[in-house]
């Protein structure tokens, strides 16, 4: 079965013009070369340390939901405080 990689990022936000905030969870770089994948994690991670980057793979051609784990990152309560 064909794979791809890819980024997620996750960041807590201020939701607009209140003081609420918001888990946001992103793919930020998708490939299928471990190395390209290798280098950008470093960059974003160097360049943006106050967000959480994980890499991910992934089936082609696949329900992500059927999988026993698909890419996803869990925001608690506190980390919206």
């Amino acid at each position: 079965m064909e794979e791809i990689r890819m980024i997620l990022c996750g960041e807590v936000e201020e939701a607009d013009g209140t003081s609420e905030k918001t888990g946001v969870v992103s793919v930020v770089y998708v490939s299928k070369d471990l190395q390209r994948i290798k280098a950008k994690l470093v960059e974003l991670q160097e360049r943006n340390p106050d967000k959480l980057y994980m890499d991910y793979i992934v089936p082609l051609d696949a329900d992500l939901t059927a999988l026993e784990h698909y890419p996803s990152i869990e925001i608690s309560r506190e980390d919206l405080a």
